[in-house]
């Protein structure tokens, strides 16, 4: 799981805006470095949406050029139960048993799967015990109101903390993995 958030826990607005998420060369890197690893990336229907609105943009392969191509040429799943058709390259939509065809992809695919955004299904993972690893990027700024990370998880969900990066702008990298009790 990779995603950013504020300082006050919150990985989206009010309004869905990520816009207050500062994108600098070095966080650019380091997500270009990140898509390397050839892993498949998977989305709720809101996060895939706003992500195949951008990353197939000239705007986007002209401003952020590896991340673009990483996010473009890696194999997407999106779990929707609206969605018929996805239009952005390498996408397959599962719409039922999100969590039983997840744990298949677990067990059959030799790449990591990784999670963007998308905090229902996020929560959804948490609560299953299908998520190994969360990385959070936390951005030194508060929004005072949004979409909490986890929103409506039932459970207490421990983490140990395994490394930290920090980013010359203030943002910092969190890496947790669950801690099995």
């Amino acid at each position: 799981m990779f995603n950013f958030m504020s300082l006050d826990g919150y990985y989206k607005g009010p309004n869905d805006e990520i816009n207050w998420h500062t994108h600098g060369a070095e966080e650019s890197e380091y997500s270009a470095d990140s898509l390397k690893a050839d892993n498949m990336l998977l989305f709720g229907r809101v996060t895939y949406e706003m992500m195949a609105s951008f990353w197939p943009t000239t705007e986007a392969i002209k401003n952020l050029p590896q991340v673009a191509e990483g996010m473009n040429k890696a194999e997407k799943i999106v779990f929707s139960r609206t969605m018929k058709k996805a239009e952005w390259n390498n996408t397959r939509i599962i719409s039922d048993n999100i969590i039983e065809e997840t744990r298949k992809l677990k067990e059959a695919s030799v790449k990591d799967l990784t999670i963007l955004g998308s905090g229902n299904i996020l929560t959804q993972f948490a609560e299953a015990g299908l998520i190994d690893d969360y990385q959070f990027m936390i951005d030194p700024v508060a929004i005072g109101a949004g979409e909490p990370i986890l929103k409506g998880l039932k459970s207490i969900l421990n983490l140990e903390l395994i490394s930290v990066k920090t980013f010359k702008n203030g943002i910092l990298l969190l890496n947790y993995k669950p801690v099995i009790a």
